[in-house]
């Protein structure tokens, strides 16, 4: 059905396409003849299509210009003469004459009325007669002045004392005379006037002039060997003199009593052993720990650490910075002629050093070898390797690599400035160098303190998202040091802990 359907529409089609074309073919052609004009009706009474009238053109008149105003004359001034004052008084004026002047001036006459005001006199201050006149001090008739020391008062002998052991029965002891056996604990717990100075109440010197006499030392009395009851006695009275020295065998003088002298050689000796012991730890340990400065981080702040160049040119001397406000770590040049004398100096003063070190232009390996044995003698105790800002030390990828096995075996760090990818300082630290790039040099165009400060503060700020720290190089000159001194007072750089550089090499 479907199809005889669409068979239909097509034939259908064809077949009226077929009969239009006929049709067409069979109508004549259109003419080329234009259609003819026929007149139009106008109605009566219309001016449609009527003649015009000609009028004459009129043409625009000339305007008229107005007449300038006639210029207006003006008169000369006549000059001025003297003539209008003919007839005028002009004889001068007599000298006016004057009074002649008085003879001289008369106080005011005093009103002999009485005007209700009172006048009074100042009357002088007089001396009150009760005060008199110092008067110098009447020297006195007669002094009385000891030039004699007063005697010290000596201590009581204490019956029991623990320092000495009690003699025994047929001791030696037994067979002293009796004066000498009492002495013999009295002189030796006495002790010398140095000693004792502090202990011993001294009377002050009376300076009263009514004492007619000065105070009388006591005689000493010598023991005599006749006398054997008076020996205590005597021995006493020698005491109380001060002349201890004959009274008693083997008694030691001018010293306190101790029961047990120390040893001092065998403590002596422990010290030396302590030091040497010290000493030889010392040593063992590499130079990035063994010279570096003591430093503390209670509050685990992020690390900063600024390093400053010394080539020799600088006016600012060690001395200058020995009591900067923190920890300052300098680069001195080994190719310096007083770089170990400068270096000395920076160690003296607290602080740590490195040593700028600058490599020939494509230096081999054998040339890098030779080059740092005789570069880091030329700095002693420096912590660390520097960059220097000439050749430096990534000339060539050889020399590079061999800086890794140099340091590793004399215990220094290395500090270097970044270029590209940091491939040698990778390198580097993967044998175990401690090692670490410079994040910025902040006046290596000459900046001023304003902009170093601002430097600075952005190192502050990236301190903070750095796992090791951030390091900074600057130039020792009055500029930087001022930006220095001056932005250690600010509060962005209370937010880090200003380090030495030993410390960031170190962090872990």
């Amino acid at each position: 059905m479907l199809r005889g359907f669409l068979a239909g529409v097509v034939s259908g089609t064809a077949l009226s396409g077929v009969l239009l074309a006929g049709a067409s073919v069979l109508s004549g052609m259109p003419g080329d003849t234009p259609p003819e004009a026929t007149p139009v009706e106008v109605p009566a009474g219309s001016e449609f299509d009527q003649s015009r009238d000609d009028d004459a053109a009129s043409l625009p008149q000339l305007q008229d210009t107005p007449t300038p105003d006639a210029v207006p004359q003006v008169t000369a001034p006549e000059p001025d003469d003297l003539s209008s004052m003919d007839g005028a008084d002009t004889t001068s004026s007599g000298q006016p004459e004057t009074g002649q002047p008085e003879a001289g001036l008369s106080a005011p006459e005093t009103p002999e009325g009485d005007t209700g005001v009172t006048v009074g006199t100042e009357e002088p201050v007089l001396p009150n007669p009760q005060a008199q006149a110092p008067e110098a001090p009447v020297g006195e008739d007669d002094l009385s002045i000891s030039t004699e020391p007063a005697q010290p008062v000596q201590p009581e002998p204490e019956e029991e004392s623990a320092a000495f052991p009690e003699p025994q029965d047929g001791s030696d002891g037994a067979d002293a005379p009796e004066g000498e056996s009492e002495a013999a604990p009295e002189a030796e717990i006495g002790t010398d006037p140095e000693t004792s100075a502090s202990d011993v109440s001294t009377p002050e010197p009376q300076n009263d002039p009514g004492v007619d006499a000065p105070q009388e030392a006591v005689d000493s009395a010598t023991p005599s060997a006749e006398a054997g009851e008076d020996s205590a006695e005597a021995a006493t009275e020698e005491t109380e003199t001060g002349t201890i020295g004959d009274m008693a065998d083997g008694v030691t003088t001018n010293r306190l009593p101790t029961a047990i002298d120390p040893a001092p050689e065998a403590e002596a000796g422990d010290e030396t052993a302590e030091d040497a012991t010290e000493e030889t730890e010392a040593e063992t340990l590499p130079p990035v720990e063994r010279f570096a400065v003591e430093f503390e981080n209670p509050e685990d702040k992020p690390l900063m650490s600024i390093i400053l160049i010394d080539d020799g040119t600088s006016p600012i001397g060690p001395a200058a910075l020995a009591d900067f406000p923190y920890p300052l770590s300098f680069a001195v040049d080994s190719s310096y002629a007083n770089a170990a004398d400068t270096a000395a100096k920076y160690r003296a003063a607290g602080m740590e050093v490195l040593a700028m070190v600058n490599l020939p232009q494509n230096a081999a390996a054998s040339d890098v070898e030779t080059s740092m044995s005789v570069l880091l003698e030329a700095v002693p105790e420096a912590v660390a390797v520097f960059e220097g800002t000439g050749t430096g030390l990534q000339s060539s990828r050889e020399a590079a690599e061999q800086l890794a096995p140099i340091l590793k075996d004399s215990g220094h760090g290395l500090v270097m400035f970044p270029n590209g990818l940091n491939t040698a300082q990778k390198l580097i630290a993967r044998e175990g160098v401690p090692s670490a790039t410079v994040f910025r040099d902040f006046d290596s165009n000459g900046q001023n303190a304003a902009a170093v400060r601002r430097f600075l503060d952005q190192a502050a700020f990236r301190a903070g998202q750095e796992e090791g720290g951030v390091i900074m190089v600057g130039r020792l000159r009055p500029d930087t040091i001022s930006a220095l001194l001056l932005w250690g007072l600010q509060d962005r750089a209370a937010s880090v802990a200003l380090a030495p550089i030993s410390a960031v090499l170190t962090a872990e």
